[in-house]
């Protein structure tokens, strides 16, 4: 496991849970708006060794009630079912964030009954992948994944961040790619400076209250984080 980042206690990464989050290098996309680009390169260092971790994870027993494996794509990671494995033998729940570029590790995950909860990012419609992640995706390991996802009796949220290419109609292309999902999650793109990014199709409550109650004919739940509007 590469590991580049730790956040040590966080209460927004696993829904009403505590966790701690572990932030993997490597990633398999560039996406435009991402916030943790110093992770792309699989060429970095770990910061953190494994065994620090699950060092760490033993002291936190009883404090904390889960870990989160994020990055980058924690899916690229080669000993990351083992890694899983030993913290789900700690008594954690565990909680990955995925791309779902790699259906073939979600499945060996969710056959084995050690993920308790899985977050996969739906970026955009199929055609405008290349366009927000910049870089080729087979689109069939995306739609793989949402289906394993789908299928299984784990819990999962799809989730898209807003980027200004993405217009309203994108997001009903998405809500129609994967219904009936569970849930499915639209979060605001902020800038460095906490600045929601221009052009966004959610640009008042008003229109985020509109998509809304459409979503809600396509997906079981829907949710929104991060947007704030005077």
């Amino acid at each position: 496991m590469l590991i580049g980042g730790l956040h040590k206690c966080s209460t927004v990464d696993y829904p009403g849970l505590l966790s701690l989050v572990i932030f993997t290098c490597g990633c398999n996309m560039n996406c435009s708006y991402c916030h943790n680009r110093e992770l792309i390169s699989s060429r970095m260092d770990s910061v953190y060794e494994v065994k620090e971790i699950t060092e760490f994870l033993h002291k936190r027993k009883g404090l904390i009630d889960a870990v989160v494996i994020s990055g980058g794509e924690p899916t690229l990671q080669a000993d990351l079912i083992d890694f899983v494995a030993d913290v789900k033998a700690l008594g954690f729940k565990v909680k990955l964030d995925t791309n779902g570029t790699r259906p073939e590790v979600l499945e060996k995950l969710i056959e084995s009954g050690m993920v308790d909860f899985i977050a996969m990012d739906i970026k955009a419609p199929p055609e405008k992948y290349p366009l927000v992640c910049r870089t080729p995706v087979l689109m069939n390991t995306i739609s793989k994944s949402i289906e394993l996802l789908m299928k299984s009796d784990i819990d999962y949220e799809f989730r898209t961040t807003t980027w200004s290419t993405l217009s309203e109609d994108d997001y009903i292309q998405i809500l129609n790619w994967i219904s009936p999902a569970k849930k499915y999650v639209v979060q605001c793109c902020r800038t460095k400076d906490n600045l929601p990014i221009p052009n966004c199709s959610f640009h008042n409550a008003q229109s985020l209250s509109a998509f809304s109650k459409k979503a809600k004919e396509y997906v079981e739940i829907f949710g929104t984080r991060g947007f704030q509007f005077l």
